[in-house]
């Protein structure tokens, strides 16, 4: 049988998983034998902290792909080739030093991903070596999914309705690489390294292992596994963070040690059979899809906001501005349930999806804060970053994005406390300082009377901040803020 290419180099990125791989299935299907590579990227890793939870997820998730690898092949030199690099030059080099006609990958969305790729294709192209890229970690791309009017969607809605409508098997189709793993190359001599420990990669241990973050491919699988018996409880149990609500996959999802068509199925078919704990489940999976859309098609939002008229809103600065930011960051704003948000960001990684946008609407409407403060605060802490969810959350309690929450509509950090930890369990989890409270004043410690406090062991000031602000004083302040916005249309693509 003639393929296209007799060699091909299969880069991995943010696909770290063998099932279900598009382009590992591509290279395998168009190539003769074919070598995988991934490379700790020297430019991605200089501007990391020197202990980084995701740098040791994505290190344990390459030993369980190298192994995986080397078992599928068959070979006793089989397995992955992992460089510490220049990405964007090494990839090139291997290309050369193996002899490969093609490299196969699957396509990144955001901008600094985007030019790295244009970069490598125009380095390759000279030596008559062939880039492709495939679609892999969304359900549709691009332009794939618009309006009547042929213009990208900038409302939820509307694009999940089409979504959904076009949505078929043929976009669930499995990857299956089982019939081609005798294409897989053993690694040749000067490849054969073993994954460079966390030392090597010149980081130290976070405590990704204390926190028993499933990790890898064998992680991903034991997490949705968990889920798939919570699935349809979802649409009830996912506002309240001390219950265990969410799929906690968005890690897996963000360096694809799991595949977005086996979850999209898995919840289409429960919705389809009237789950409507999944119906929820698949809304946020499009969700997704849809931030991922936007970015493509207005990569503007990555320094500004989606609609050009709130970059005119006059943020506090200075000085105080940056005390409070402090305070917000480091969970002493005095609003207990944004403190204890924070501490499990701090500690963890993970930040309930509820919570995000509780404290990012307070650190927006009730701090009078640029909303792009809070966004690198969540790509510096959060495990599951994502330059397109992050970036569509943070301009959604901004009111500044596409379908965002109406700037007059202000998240109360009380009543979302009371309403959604309503015993005070989460925030006794992360605050336990604030344990011998009672249920109604653990949410609004300054409104408990001296004896609950001095019985509950606390002193406002002391053990725990007086608020930073007044809630009715800034939410007016953010409705004067807001004044300079005009209704003027959303960008059009």
């Amino acid at each position: 049988m003639s393929h296209p290419f007799d060699t091909g180099l299969m880069w991995f990125r943010r696909d770290l998983r063998l099932a279900d791989n598009a382009a590992l299935h591509l290279a395998l299907s168009q190539c003769r034998q074919v070598h995988c590579v991934f490379v700790f990227d020297r430019e991605i890793l200089a501007g990391l902290p020197g202990i980084d939870r995701r740098v040791e997820f994505i290190r344990e998730s390459i030993v369980q792909l190298d192994d995986a690898l080397h078992q599928a092949s068959g070979h006793a030199q089989g397995g992955l080739i992992v460089r510490q690099a220049m990405a964007s030059e090494d990839i090139v080099t291997l290309a050369h030093q193996l002899k490969a006609q093609c490299v196969f990958a699957a396509r990144d969305y955001e901008p600094d991903a985007v030019a790295r790729d244009e970069h490598v294709r125009a380095a390759l192209a000279p030596s008559g070596i062939d880039f492709q890229t495939c679609k892999d970690q969304v359900i549709f791309e691009g332009r794939e999914i618009l309006t009547q009017a042929g213009t990208v969607y900038g409302v939820f809605t509307p694009y999940k309705n089409n979504w959904l409508s076009r949505l078929g098997a043929e976009h669930l189709h499995e990857h299956n690489i089982s019939p081609l793993v005798t294409r897989l190359a053993p690694r040749p001599p000067g490849c054969q390294t073993p994954v460079p420990a966390l030392s090597e990669l010149g980081f130290g241990a976070s405590n990704l292992s204390t926190l028993k973050i499933p990790v890898g491919m064998r992680g991903g699988a034991q997490l949705f596994e968990d889920f798939f018996g919570r699935m349809d409880q979802y649409h009830v149990t996912r506002d309240f963070p001390a219950v265990k609500g969410p799929s906690y996959l968005g890690v897996h999802l963000r360096f694809g040690t799991l595949s977005i068509r086996q979850l999209v199925a898995t919840a289409w078919q429960r919705q389809l059979a009237g789950s409507p704990g999944a119906a929820v489940w698949l809304s946020e999976l499009v969700w997704r899809d849809f931030y991922f859309s936007i970015l493509a098609n207005f990569p503007h939002v990555a320094h500004s906001a989606f609609k050009p008229e709130y970059d005119a809103i006059a943020w506090d600065s200075g000085p105080a501005a940056i005390e409070r930011f402090d305070a917000w960051c480091r969970g002493r704003t005095g609003y207990p349930l944004v403190d204890a948000a924070m501490a499990q960001i701090n500690q963890s990684g993970y930040m309930h999806n509820r919570l995000r946008m509780v404290v990012g609407s307070f650190l927006v409407k009730d701090l009078g804060l640029d909303w792009r403060w809070g966004e690198r605060y969540f790509a510096q802490h959060l495990n599951d970053f994502d330059l397109s969810a992050n970036n569509g959350g943070w301009q959604w309690v901004a009111s500044s994005g596409c379908d965002a929450q109406p700037y007059f509509r202000i998240f109360n950090p009380v009543s979302q406390s009371e309403k959604f930890d309503p015993q005070g369990k989460f925030i006794r989890r992360y605050l336990p300082q604030l344990a011998g409270l009672s249920n109604q004043a653990i949410h609004a410690p300054w409104t408990a009377k001296p004896l609950e406090l001095q019985a509950a062991g606390v002193t406002l000031g002391v053990d725990y901040p007086h608020p930073l602000v007044d809630h009715a004083t800034a939410r007016q302040r953010t409705l004067q803020r807001y004044a300079v916005v005009k209704k003027t249309p959303a960008p059009r693509h």
